[in-house]
């Protein structure tokens, strides 16, 4: 796909952060890997004022390679992620309010529901605190997502990982639903958890999950 076309998807995708009530104002950022580099909105201009030149793109040491704006402060997990895992090539970081709740716990969201494998495993995990646009904080989520394809950030949100910006954007609403669930079933009571070899074996079933059959 073009820089252009994917500078347009950036803004589209974005542009409904908030109307979806995955983020709320300029909170929140979006990525996609573009060669060895990667595009990444800018930092604190609000999603309906951006044009396609507004999108950074970056190398993976956060210079900025094309662009008159600076990237999201967030730039240096977007990078670190990238360079770690080569399957990520969209990053959606947001922060839904019951995912967001949850990550203020420290606590990973467990197998509460077979869709917990969405994710890549049997929880969804919950990466340390540390201070925002910090190295640390990238260390911090990339450990978290060791075969994951999203995590929770203590007392910050989420980030999802996609095979594009749709997929990462979707996973994110996912994850959101998933803790809003969460949230009522712990409301209710203690929920009862998916064993681990269940798990497995969903886990495996998803790696499969919408994969058409060539004839």
């Amino acid at each position: 796909m073009s820089s252009i076309a994917l500078r347009q998807e950036i803004i589209s995708t974005v542009s409904d952060f908030n109307n979806s009530g995955l983020s709320v104002g300029t909170s929140g950022n979006l990525s996609v890997r573009y060669d060895e580099h990667f595009l990444i909105t800018p930092t604190g201009i609000a999603y309906e004022q951006l044009i396609p030149d507004d999108i950074v793109l970056c190398d993976l040491d956060g210079n900025v390679v094309a662009g008159n704006l600076k990237p999201s402060s967030e730039w240096p997990f977007h990078a670190a992620i990238y360079k770690e895992r080569d399957d990520a090539q969209a990053i959606v970081h947001a922060h839904p309010p019951y995912a967001t709740g949850l990550a203020c716990t420290h606590k990973p969201i467990p197998a509460f529901n077979y869709m917990i494998a969405i994710a890549g495993g049997n929880s969804i995990r919950c990466a340390d605190y540390a201070t925002i646009g910090s190295q640390q904080l990238g260390q911090s989520i990339v450990e978290a997502l060791v075969d994951r394809k999203a995590c929770l950030m203590a007392n910050h949100g989420i980030v999802a990982l996609g095979d594009s910006i749709s997929s990462a954007y979707q996973l994110a609403h996912e994850v959101e639903n998933l803790a809003k669930q969460y949230c009522i079933s712990l409301s209710c009571g203690e929920p009862v958890l998916i064993n681990d070899n269940e798990m497995e074996i969903i886990i495996e079933k998803f790696q499969q999950y919408g994969k058409q059959v060539n004839d």
